[in-house]
């Protein structure tokens, strides 16, 4: 067998033997990756249906009509475009497609628990090509709107994203609409995180308030790595054009030949998400986070959240070399050794860098994926004690991960 298979075979082991809380990450089902692994990533399909550069498209064509008529029908909006590779392609497409380089956007700082495509300042696409300002949370993690919308009203932006990365808030869609409306500025709403919750009615849709919605379709909707980009009525009733900018902004504007085997992969997610089953999922992800939240605050850690699938957990910060440097990787490293994975991360107004933050990302969709329930994050959060007060003890920590193994044996 060849070597990559071997490793292969060992991160599904390594999988299957810890505890996943990264927000962003899930289980795709059998059938989703059986589509991602067909014969689809052979072909090449230049252009959209009816409308390719190759020949030999006819079948290529149905599939991806088909995902685009489920994903129209899922989230209830006219236009889906299915072909962007990932979140990062889609939002710059429609940065592509809505503005010109140069002019004013706005979206919610990375710190405050933004996305680096909304805006991130010098280093970004989105920050580099465009004027940049953005918005940041309050001390409790929450988003002040009437902040916002003094911002807003100064910075005069033609567009303002809506949508988080470490956010574990509900976001008020009518709000930003209104804040949008005082300056006719295009909403965007990046539902990448929340789609499952969207569509599953946990969380409530911005269909009725945004122009564009952009998504991945890997992360709480349990799909292939690959993304969308769907234009509402509302955003038609602005703009009667603005389906076919958002198609010309992605071919040709962005890429080259979608991949049709992920295209496949989410017409099966989208199916898949239809079902009375998934909204039982959905609300059991938020079921587990809130009692996880629960359970680490009794263990007297600061948690911001939740309302979601995620919430930001507070680790703390100390000074070196007249630096403030956060504890949050030094626990999410921990962590990982006593088989728990999450991510670190910055805390509202964190004075510590992004790459040693205060504090630690934590989401319940890949655990509920797996079948755990409230009373399996009441034990999770026990461990999470347990690695805080014995960080640097190895022998604890691998006794942990053996109790971890042990544990999930039964799932």
């Amino acid at each position: 067998m060849d070597k990559i298979f071997n490793l292969i075979d060992k991160e599904e082991k390594r999988q299957k033997s810890q505890i996943h809380l990264i927000p962003s990450e899930n289980i795709a089902s059998d059938e989703v990756r059986k589509a991602v692994g067909s014969v689809l990533a052979n072909k090449y399909a230049e252009g959209y249906a009816g409308r390719r550069y190759y020949q030999g498209n006819s079948v290529v064509d149905e599939i991806e009509n088909l995902a685009i008529e489920r994903g129209k029908k899922l989230l209830g909006v006219p236009h889906i475009n299915v072909q962007p590779y990932s979140g990062s392609p889609a939002n710059s497409a429609v940065l592509m497609a809505l503005v010109e380089p140069g002019d004013k956007i706005c979206g919610l700082k990375l710190s405050g628990g933004g996305h680096l495509t909304h805006g991130h300042p010098n280093i970004t696409f989105s920050g580099k090509y465009y004027q940049s300002v953005q918005y940041d949370v309050e001390v409790d993690g929450r988003i002040d709107y009437e902040k916002l919308a003094d911002l807003v009203k100064a910075e005069k932006p033609k567009l303002i994203w809506a949508g988080t990365t470490a956010y574990p808030f509900v976001l008020d869609w009518e709000k930003f609409r209104k804040v949008a409306d005082m300056v006719g500025a295009y909403l965007v709403a990046d539902i990448s995180h929340i789609v499952g919750l969207v569509v599953g009615a946990i969380h409530e849709s911005p269909v009725q308030w945004a122009d564009v919605i952009t998504s991945t379709t890997h992360k709480s909707l349990r799909g292939p790595r690959g993304a969308f980009i769907a234009v509402t009525s509302k955003g038609l009733e602005r703009d009667s054009e603005l389906d076919k900018k958002i198609d010309r902004a992605v071919f040709p504007g962005m890429q080259g030949g979608p991949h049709i085997n992920s295209i496949a992969g989410m017409a099966v997610a989208f199916e898949e998400a239809s079902r009375p089953e998934f909204k039982l999922y959905a609300q059991q992800i938020v079921s587990n986070a809130k009692v996880l939240a629960e359970n680490l605050r009794k263990l007297d850690f600061k948690v911001f959240g939740t309302e979601n699938h995620m919430m930001v957990v507070e680790i703390g910060s100390q000074e070196e070399d007249g630096k403030i440097v956060g504890k949050g990787k030094a626990m999410a490293v921990a962590l990982e050794k006593a088989g728990i994975i999450v991510n670190a991360n910055t805390v509202p107004h964190d004075k510590a860098g992004p790459f040693r933050p205060s504090g630690i990302r934590i989401g319940t969709p890949w655990e509920t994926s797996r079948g755990m329930k409230e009373e399996d994050m009441t034990k999770i959060a026990k461990w999470i004690g347990e690695v805080r007060k014995n960080m640097d003890s190895q022998e604890r920590l691998e006794e942990i991960a053996g109790e971890v193994l042990d544990y999930l044996n039964r799932f």
